[in-house]
């Protein structure tokens, strides 16, 4: 099956990431369908559009927005699936809804977008375990560098756990520093990532 406008994808894994492994036991930690926290977030590409040219190939792993794989109930109370379900192992995917794509065991973002890890707050009198607005990068598909540190917009860090660690999604037109002098940053992964 082949799409002329859109990616087909299936979910790695299942629709939801609703259970954590802790030693030999298995803990839910959500049991609601509306939380978009618990959503996976990661595909694998089935075909790629035939209408136009993409830097993604049949078999990458994807990092997709939260709409595709969700379920929701509607104003009567019944559950549906996201407008992108053709069946469980497949989904209908616009290109602006794919964030990052996985080739040879590294994560490329697709173009206007990096990944930023938070890093660790340094003042004393904060309770926050993360420096506001300020990042350190890691995926970028511009001029950034892996280990730059860079100051961003705020409300435009869109969450992501990618292999096992916290990152946020920016826009590159949403950076609005890149800090040149040499800083003694660390970067934040909470335990729970």
């Amino acid at each position: 099956m082949k799409s002329p406008f859109y990616f087909i994808i299936e979910p790695k894994g299942e629709r939801y990431n609703n259970v954590k492994s802790i030693g030999d036991k298995e803990l839910i930690i959500n049991a609601d369908i509306s939380k978009h926290e618990f959503i996976n977030r990661q595909g694998i590409v089935k075909s790629i559009p035939l209408a136009y040219k993409t830097e993604i190939e049949a078999g990458d792993n994807v990092i997709v927005h939260h709409n595709v794989f969700r379920r929701w109930h509607d104003v009567k109370g019944r559950e549906k699936n996201s407008r992108s379900f053709i069946n469980e192992k497949s989904y209908l995917v616009q290109p602006d809804q794919i964030y990052a794509y996985k080739r040879f065991w590294r994560w490329r973002p697709i173009q206007g977008y990096c990944f930023v890890k938070p890093v660790k707050n340094d003042w004393k009198y904060s309770l926050c375990p993360e420096k506001p607005l300020v990042g350190m990068v890691k995926y970028s598909s511009n001029y950034l560098k892996e280990g730059d540190i860079v100051g961003f917009c705020p409300n435009d860090e869109y969450e992501f756990i990618i292999d096992g660690e916290k990152l946020y999604r920016i826009m590159n037109k949403f950076i609005t520093i890149k800090y040149e002098h040499k800083r003694n940053e660390e970067a934040y992964n909470p335990s729970w990532a």
